[in-house]
């Protein structure tokens, strides 16, 4: 089941793809694709699609998911990408996040900050939870997940490791996380710890791997998290970047206004974001 938002920004409507690839309206059943009817998935799961309404045109799609309560990120989590930055593969995961205003739509602008000079991109996984846990074992680690969907983790380096304190101020800017365009519901994607994932701006390819050589996977990182944490319905991990980030290219490479960047993951879908000044900065 592929679920989406659909709609002008903030005012987005639940919505699913059905198996011809055409956009049904969902809103007469839930109002949003949120914590609340992702605990209703196997019902969501048993509709008959056929009988929903078609959603005419080409709408903007928003964030796969609304109302995201936490989206929680997990650095240095490729091997090939920990090597490519001359970073040590960390012991354990390491844990930032993004703030919930940087979600974005998957082919909305993304905004290079005021007096940004090292905005980048990060094509990742991401997980989407459907249920509620807390000190969740490994192995019934898939029974939180609603479902995956792909996210780029853009990032400002400077912010990120160049001032004082955490990574987050450099990762939680405004249109720092679009994600979608679709929750693939976890029956539909066939290995995730195999699914090939791709970036490329302005046509030239510079990220292209494979969740294959990710070091901590999706079962352990939820087991990990809920340690720390309650792991909500509706809160998204965005699981790492492969190699081919801006920062490891030599010299580095960073985004500037008026590129065009598209990322993919096999059987998720893919994006398409302008990149553009900060409209507020202007």
């Amino acid at each position: 089941m592929k679920l989406v938002r659909y709609g002008a920004e903030g005012q987005e409507k639940a919505g699913l793809i059905d198996e011809n690839g055409q956009l049904r309206d969902l809103s007469a059943i839930v109002a949003d694709i949120d914590g609340q009817a992702l605990a209703r998935l196997e019902e969501l799961k048993r509709l008959d699609q056929s009988a929903l309404p078609f959603v005419e045109g080409n709408p903007r799609l928003g964030a796969c998911v609304g109302k995201v309560g936490k989206f929680i990120c997990i650095g240095l989590n490729y091997s090939d990408h920990a090597a490519e930055t001359g970073a040590t593969v960390p012991a354990e995961p390491v844990v930032f996040n993004k703030w919930t205003s940087a979600i974005c739509g998957p082919n909305d602008d993304v905004w290079i900050p005021r007096g940004s000079e090292k905005t980048d991109w990060e094509v990742e996984l991401g997980v989407v939870i459907g249920k509620t846990g807390k000190y969740i074992s490994e192995e019934s680690a898939l029974d939180y997940v609603a479902g995956f969907c792909v996210i780029n983790d853009v990032s400002e380096r400077e912010y990120q490791l160049e001032r004082e304190g955490t990574w987050d101020k450099g990762k939680g800017c405004d249109r720092f996380g679009p994600m979608g365009p679709y929750l693939v519901t976890k029956d539909e994607v066939k290995d995730f710890n195999n699914l090939a994932m791709w970036l490329e701006v302005d046509g030239v390819t510079y990220q292209n791997g494979n969740t294959n050589t990710m070091i901590f996977k999706v079962p352990y990182l939820i087991h990990y998290l809920s340690q720390f944490m309650t792991l909500n319905a509706g809160d998204v991990i965005s699981t790492g970047t492969p190699p081919g980030v801006g920062l490891g290219q030599k010299p580095p490479v960073y985004l500037r206004a008026g590129q065009t960047i598209r990322l993919g993951i096999e059987g998720l879908g893919e994006q398409r974001q302008k990149v553009v000044n900060d409209p507020a900065a202007v």
